[in-house]
This record gives C-alpha cells, structure tokens and sequence, in this order.
C-alpha cells in the first residue's frame, strides 16, 4: 500500500509546478528495485491565454539497504546434563532489509570474553544449525531439516536452532556458541543465494542500478561481528545445571529361613537372612551414573557365597522381585555388577545408570554365627 503526497512549488511567472513521490508502508521501507518517476507540470497564461506545459519523466530506482537482527530467544542460558545429546539453543533471525532476502546461518563457539557472563570451559560437539519450519518455534528432528532461512520478506522474523551434544566430562559447566546470520540474495525458491556484497560507496549513485548499502550495526559491541558487514550475530551457552540429584537408599532386613520353624522363622544361630537396599533417584529426568552400593556385614554373622543380586524390584526397602545374580569376584557379564570382599567383609553391588524417578534393588545374604 503507498500513500502519494505532492509537492507543489510556485514558479516565476505564476506558473505552479507539483511532483508526486510514492512511499511504501513498511518498517524497512520502500522495496528495493521500486521504480520511482515523476513529472512537473507549469501552468501559466500568455495574454489572458491558459497554458501548460510538462516535464521530462525522472526516474530512479529504490537501493537496497541491508539490515537485519539475530536475538537469542529466551536470552537464558539452556540447561543440559552432562552426555546429552540433542541439547538446542534457540535464536531469532529478522530480515529488516527492503527486500526478500535469504540468509546464510553458522554457529561457533568463537566468543569473545565479556559477551557472557561466566567461564566457558568445554566445547559442545556436532553442532549443527536448522530453521524451524512449521513455525512452532520446537525444534522437531526429522521435520526442522532447513540448514539456510530461504525467502524471508522484509519485516519478517524466522527461528533457528542450533543443537549439539554435550561431552560426558567431569567438571564442565559453561559452554558458549554464538549464531551468526549473513544476509544473502533472495528471489529463487529452495535455493541459497550468494552472500550479498556492497557496492563501493565511492561510485555515484546510479538511477536505474540497485546498490546494496550494508546499514547493520555491531551485534555485540566487542565481539567477532562489526558495523555493515551484512552480518549479525547473538550468542547463548550451555549451562551444565544439575550437578547432584536426591539419591536415598532404605535397607531391610528379612529372616528367610531358621532350619526349625517353617513358617515365621525366627533370628537363631544359623538362621539365614536377606538384606536389602533399595537406592532410588527422586530426580526427575536427570539420571545417577556409576552408582555404588556398598555394605559390611555386621558381627557375628557370615556372608553367604553367591548370594548378590541386582536390579530388583523394591518398595519400602524390601525386595519384592529378585534382581540378577552377580559374581562375587567382581567380574560382570550384564548390566549390573557386584563383589565380596572377605578381607573387609564388603558387599557392593554396581548400577551403571539410575534414571530420575526410578528405583532398583539390590540384596546380598548372611547366616547367624
């Protein structure tokens, strides 16, 4: 939509000439390759007679000037376990040159100190940069395969996501990216247009070529990018946030037999008794790795060979479901592991991963001396 306003200027000889100048309502202003033209008219007259007379056409037409924004979209910083994979960060990309135009997008953990708050002290792996491309700003694998923002109009906004894997490595705590946006031309549907390159501001202006002025500000003030380079850039970090989880571990103890009673058996020397440990993460969705149970027989009882088992099912520490047995020498051939050690009388017994929200059990046995 344009709005036209004259300007009317009153010539010698009372001859009133008016031009007429077309303005496109946008934020970024009218489109880059508008041809622009107008005309003067002159009224006059010469003895009582009315007369006019017109000018040439001028013409021009409208440059591009480039001009876009990246922002981190929400400015915190994502919060990641240590071996994700998958972790996104998510940026906004905003075309506010006078053209459709596309845009070249790249992510790098190249980040000037004092961009962020805080020390950044790992690299996240396999970073990799997709558009969101059914616009419910959710990066969807499989759906969200766009490496390049094609064919955005002028004022428009489009999300991008960069996502990575984070290295299992203890002690890391801050890793910071930055998304960098490269304006690039527009007009060809699916197909990344060359990086865009500004005409020499040393040449004169010509009326029927479309300069490309760069017209960006610095993104960061101190960082990688500078004033009109046609580029922006925003950055984020991965922030390893959970450090601990609420582990408890409840252990009971269970008569199993007495060698006289058959039912309710009772504690007599040479009873046999069951112990068991149920150790649960009440973490939601962060997971215990390398979790260690570990018990001492008490006095005056002996351990009974063979009798670890892992992986079971327990509530209020008893066993209700056995778990797998495990060796006593230490050796694993499963998922859990386990050992005893008869100098110090030690049971342990091994879980590689407990998930948030989860329990296992585990149970080991000893007779009454």
């Amino acid at each position: 939509m344009t709005a036209t306003r004259l300007r009317c200027l009153l010539l010698a000889g009372s001859a009133l000439a008016c031009a007429g100048t077309a303005h496109a309502q946008s934020t970024s202003g009218t489109a880059a390759g508008t041809l622009v033209s107008n005309t003067a008219q002159a009224s006059f007259t010469v003895n009582g007679t009315a007369q006019t007379a017109t000018s040439n056409t001028a013409t021009f037409v409208v440059d591009r000037k480039v001009n876009l924004t990246v922002v981190a979209s929400p400015a915190t910083n994502t919060q990641v376990n240590l071996g994700q994979t998958g972790a996104v960060l998510t940026f906004k990309v905003t075309n506010n040159t006078n053209g459709t135009q596309d845009f070249i997008l790249s992510a790098d953990q190249i980040v000037s100190l004092g961009v962020l708050p805080g020390t950044d002290n790992f690299d996240a792996t396999n970073l990799k940069v997709f558009v969101d491309s059914n616009g419910n700003g959710t990066y969807d694998p499989g759906t969200d395969t766009a490496t390049f923002i094609d064919e955005l109009p002028e004022d428009g906004t489009a999300t991008v996501f960069v996502v990575g894997d984070i290295p299992n490595t203890a002690g890391e705590n801050l890793a910071f990216v930055s998304l960098r946006a490269t304006v690039a031309t527009g007009g060809t549907s699916g197909t990344l247009g060359a990086a865009l390159v500004p005409t020499d501001l040393n040449i004169l202006n010509q009326d029927n070529t479309v300069d490309v002025v760069f017209a960006d500000n610095d993104s960061d003030g101190i960082g990688p990018d500078i004033a009109r380079n046609g580029q922006a850039r925003a950055y984020l970090a991965y922030e390893v946030g959970v450090r601990s989880v609420n582990l408890t571990v409840v252990k009971t103890a269970q008569v199993l037999s007495d060698g006289v009673n058959a039912i309710n058996p009772k504690a007599l020397p040479g009873a046999v008794v069951q112990y068991c440990l149920t150790v649960t993460n009440s973490t939601l969705l962060v997971p215990a790795n390398g979790v260690a149970l570990t018990d001492v027989i008490p006095a005056n009882t002996s351990y009974v060979p063979g009798s670890i088992t892992v992986g079971g099912i327990g509530a209020g520490g008893a066993c209700l479901v056995s778990g797998l047995p495990v060796a006593d020498d230490g050796s694993t051939t499963g998922l859990y592991g386990g050992s005893y050690n008869t100098s110090t009388k030690t049971v342990t017994a091994t879980i590689p991963t407990l998930a948030g929200g989860t329990s296992v059990a585990a149970s080991f046995r000893v007779t009454i001396n």
